[in-house]
This record gives C-alpha cells, sequence and structure tokens, in this order.
C-alpha cells in the first residue's frame, strides 16, 4: 500500500553511524577514505534491508525506518546484530584484500561502528521529489547519536535503543542484561535508553560452536523456493506470529526465549489440536540459517535434530532443510516410519506459504514504487579483489 504522505504514522526508526570518521579523515587519502566509505555504507544499508527502509544517507550514516505500531524485539535484535557482524567482516575482508599503505587504508581499523533505535511517530512527506520523514521523534533519534554512552560504558562499538523502542517491542532490558543509560538534551529533556555491546556480541559470535548437520548426515532433505529475500523468508519461517498462519496443523507457536530474545535455547511449542511439538533452538544465524531439536508427541518419538539453510537467489530464497539419521537403530526405524507423515504436512505448510510471501512482496513493490529509496554511492570496486597493490590502488 502507497505511503501515507503528511499523516501522522508509528515508525521504528534506525540510524547506523560508522563512529570515527571525521577523525579517520585528518590527514588521509580522500579518493581512498571515500571509497572506503562507499563500500562500507553498501553493506550496512544492504543489511538493513529489507526489514527497514533506507530514508536517507546523512553523511557516515544510514537513515531508516521501518513503518509500525509494533516492534519484534528479537527481529529488531538480530537485524542491528545481522548488521554489525556484516559490517565487521567487510571491514575485515577489505584489510585481507588490499596491500595499500596509505593512510586511508592504513587506519581503516579504527573506524567501528554504532545503532541507535528509537519508536514514535513520523510524518513522511514530499520535498524536491523525495520522501523525507520530520516530526519531534526523528529529531530525538538525531540527537540521541551525540551522547556519553562510550564514556560511562567503555563500548565503542554498541547499540542504543530508547526506552520507548523497547516499550514498542514488549521487552523487558533486565533481562538481556542491557545497561541503562540516560541523557538529557536542551528542549526535549531527560532520555532513558538502554545499550548492548556490539563489540561484545561480535566476540561471541565469533567463539560461538555451530551446529550444522552435513549431507552425508541427513536420512531426509527437503528443498524448496521462496519469492522472497532471505531476511523476509526467515522472519516467516521463524516467527511464532507468522507460523500459524501457513504451517500445517499448527494453531499456535507458543514461545518461551532465554533471557528474552528468541535465540538459542529458545524452546517452542507447535500446538497441534491437544498436542504440541516440542522445539529447541541449538544454532541461530539469521538469515542464513538455524538449527533446531524437535520431538514428536507420540510415546517413544525420538529427539530429532533439523537444520535450515537460506541462500539467496535471484528470485528469492532456497531452503534446505536436512533432519538428521539418528544414531540408534531404533529411533531411526520409528523416524523411518514417521517421514510418509511428515511429507504431505510439510508439502502442504510450504504451499501455504508461498502466496502469503507473494503478497508481502507485491506490498514491498507497490511502496518502493511509490515512494523509491535513495540511492548508495557505489564503491569504486578496489576491494573485491583478493588482494590490491599499492600501484594499482593508487591508479585506480
Amino acid at each position: 500500500m502507497p505511503s501515507m504522505l503528511n499523516a501522522p504514522e508509528p515508525a521504528c526508526l534506525v540510524i547506523a553511524d560508522i563512529s570515527g570518521y571525521t577523525s579517520y579523515l585528518a590527514g588521509v587519502e580522500l579518493d581512498h577514505a571515500q571509497d572506503i566509505l562507499a563500500d562500507l555504507m553498501d553493506t550496512v544499508v544492504g543489511s538493513l534491508r529489507p526489514s527497514f527502509r533506507l530514508a536517507k544517507l546523512e553523511g557516515d550514516a544510514a537513515f531508516a525506518y521501518a513503518v509500525t505500531a509494533t516492534i519484534d524485539g528479537s527481529a529488531l535484535m538480530d537485524t542491528v546484530e545481522r548488521t554489525y557482524f556484516a559490517f565487521r567482516r567487510r571491514l575485515r575482508d577489505i584489510g585481507q584484500a588490499s596491500t595499500c599503505d596509505c593512510n586511508a587504508c592504513m587506519r581503516m581499523p579504527t573506524l567501528d561502528l554504532k545503532v541507535l533505535a528509537h519508536h514514535g511517530t513520523i510524518v513522511r512527506q514530499r520535498m524536491a521529489g523525495r520522501e523525507e520523514l520530520v516530526g519531534s521523534d526523528v529529531i530525538l533519534a538525531h540527537r540521541l547519536l551525540k551522547n556519553e554512552v562510550t564514556e560511562r560504558t567503555g563500548a565503542t562499538a554498541y547499540a542504543l535503543y530508547t526506552d520507548a523502542c523497547l516499550r514498542a517491542a514488549s521487552v523487558d532490558p533486565a533481562t538481556l542484561g542491557l545497561i541503562e543509560h540516560r541523557e538529557t538534551y536542551d528542549h526535549i529533556g531527560a532520555v532513558t535508553g538502554w545499550v548492548a555491546d556490539l563489540g561484545a556480541a561480535w566476540t561471541a559470535e565469533l567463539e560461538r560452536t555451530r551446529v550444522a548437520i552435513e549431507p552425508g548426515a541427513a536420512i531426509a532433505t527437503v528443498d524448496y523456493d521462496l519469492p522472497a529475500p532471505p531476511a523476509i523468508a526467515w522472519d516467516y519461517l521463524t516467527s511464532p506470529a507468522r507460523r500459524p498462519r501457513w504451517q500445517a496443523g499448527v494453531s499456535e507457536v507458543i514461545e518461551q526465549t532465554a533471557g528474552g530474545r528468541r535465540g538459542v535455547g529458545t524452546t517452542n511449542h507447535c500446538v497441534h489440536g491437544k498436542d504440541a511439538i516440542v522445539e529447541e533452538i541449538l544454532d541461530w544465524r539469521p538469515p542464513e540459517y538455524f538449527t533446531m531439536r524437535w520431538q514428536m508427541p507420540i510415546p517413544g518419538a525420538p529427539k530429532v535434530r533439523a537444520m535450515y539453510t537460506l541462500d539467496a537467489t535471484d528470485a528469492g530464497t532456497h531452503v534446505t532443510m536436512r533432519m538428521e539419521r539418528p544414531r540408534s537403530k531404533k529411533e531411526r526405524a520409528f523416524l523411518e516410519q514417521l517421514l510418509p507423515m511428515l511429507g504431505p504436512m510439510f508439502e502442504a505448510g510450504i504451499a501455504a506459504l508461498r502466496p502469503l510471501l507473494e503478497a508481502e512482496m507485491i506490498r514491498r513493490a507497490e511502496e518502493a514504487a511509490a515512494n523509491p529509496e535513495p540511492d548508495v554511492p557505489a564503491s569504486g570496486g578496489r576491494f573485491l579483489a583478493p588482494a590490491v597493490d599499492l600501484a594499482t590502488a593508487r591508479s585506480s
């Protein structure tokens, strides 16, 4: 549906800001610095999309939003972390791809990322042929970029979620280990927020044990295609609110999270009539893959591990589900008897999911046509090759 220009709307506002860029620019080669910025901004914006629409590029920051009255807190925090992880990986890859010894390339590791998330009311207006977001909450979000989070917490890479944002997400920050933070601004007053250390999250991501099911370990494999990019397909595949809309026989998904956030340790009870299939999340890397252990409500039923991988395609997402072969002969025999019943249920769910995603993509296409997002400056491609020597880098 086209946007409601000039009408107040609830929205989640996100600003991803490359920190340290101003000081980084002092004494570095501007052509390389600008190319590095373009490359990193493309990574950041690409990670925020399609969960969020780009409102504007503001120098070394990307301002994005999603029109919504409520927020899925787990999905928001997954998106913020996914964006930071992509930023760190790209920073690492650029460093490995370039042997250039100019100041811009040598000082690149000093750059980092901070993210601000707020929920409030916006008005979308047409100015000079482009959509602009206005309103007091837009001003507040930008004012919050100037803060004392690093001075008070020591975190140089962080996400600052406002109290209003977490209320819209029905999230209790105490259960997530977030750090309370207050700022006071002229004409605004005191603002309460909650800080997540993204640097610590990145370290945990690198150290986390993966739980994967290799093709040779599978007793059954199902491949199918969905007409939506991985981030949207992931939402429909994992959201407790969305799954009953398409999953065959499921009337409700009751979620019990570990620490108030969906991910490793989350337990789902997928209600089928009077019974429920119990799922436990073992690994969680949105929107690339997740691994779970599930058990049917049947006496003697084994606990079975399954892994879903999501790969981007030109038409959307290719999903591969691998069900692990049980170790014991008894459990293998039980599961082999169960598979003929599970197959039709799985196929019915996929058949119901595809039209939901098609409708979602049509809605998004209409929104994009009515209000195109700003272009992201293209990188010169200096860091696409495995290595770049000094002479080539300086002449390109």
